[in-house]
């Protein structure tokens, strides 16, 4: 398991996926990390790390959704969209098991943890044509722009080809 930024930097360096770094405070919210990024080109990427309600029989399922920070989603109507019962926010000790991340430094770059594939990737189908997004680097301390492309290959290379989905913003 990647548990370092620089271990996650290596990877990213040996598989020839260019980013951009920028170094700043923690930051636990898009609201905090807005007045780091201004200069930063790309989409303000917001991932929520989500379990659904398993129907009696069935399996818990782990669903890691990339949108932007200006969308607050319905998660009513994303469960709904993908067929489960109910999505919740999955507990920290869930995001730590399957993706060692802590709460507040959520990242779509963390699936590269995820071998066995239980971790399904959501990208909100109004960003994903965007041609850059600011990602974390699996700590809150810094931020990468990885253009559309690179994070593309990224996702190939960790066998976890994002589903696109229509996600409803609420109100």
């Amino acid at each position: 398991m990647i548990t370092s930024e620089s271990a996650l930097l290596e990877y990213l360096d040996s598989h020839a996926i260019p980013y951009t770094r920028m170094e700043h405070p923690p930051v636990y919210t898009c609201e905090e990390a807005a007045q780091y990024r201004a200069q930063m080109p790309g989409v303000e990427t917001k991932n929520l790390f989500l379990k659904s309600e398993g129907r009696p029989g069935e399996e818990r399922r782990f669903y890691l959704v990339m949108t932007a920070c200006e969308k607050r989603l319905d998660l009513k109507a994303l469960g709904r969209e993908i067929g489960a019962a109910k999505l919740h926010f999955a507990s920290e000790e869930q995001l730590m098991e399957a993706l060692g991340l802590t709460a507040g430094s959520v990242t779509v770059l963390a699936l590269v943890n995820d071998p066995g594939h239980r971790v399904t990737l959501l990208v909100d189908a109004d960003y994903w044509p965007s041609a850059a997004y600011l990602c974390h680097p699996l700590v809150n301390t810094a931020t990468l722009v990885l253009e559309h492309a690179p994070l593309a290959r990224f996702f190939e290379l960790t066998g976890h080809l994002p589903q696109v989905i229509t996600m409803q913003g609420r109100g």
